[in-house]
């Protein structure tokens, strides 16, 4: 199967899945990866997030195949416009 026909084959569980073992090193079982596997994972997840996803996330793959990278300006501005995270006393919990 092509490279670009098995990354529009994969579904969102299995990106889910293999972006999870690349992070940390292992299958989800338990099991180390090894370098090889990790490599060729770490290839199919950028090319999901790039082809599929179109993701404009911070330090995801955008679809001109580049690092999402966002200033620190664009950052805050985006922090701006989220909901406020409820604050309570320490006294509370």
């Amino acid at each position: 199967m092509p490279f670009n026909a098995l990354v529009q084959a994969m579904t969102p569980d299995t990106y889910e899945k293999l972006a999870e073992a690349v992070a940390t090193g292992r299958w989800a079982d338990g099991n180390a990866m090894t370098e090889a596997q990790r490599a060729h994972s770490l290839q199919l997840v950028m090319a999901y997030q790039a082809q599929v996803l179109k993701s404009n996330e911070l330090f995801t793959i955008g679809a001109d195949g580049q690092m999402i990278q966002k200033s620190k300006a664009e950052l805050k501005k985006q922090f701006e416009t989220q909901p406020t995270i409820a604050r309570f006393p320490h006294d509370d919990l």
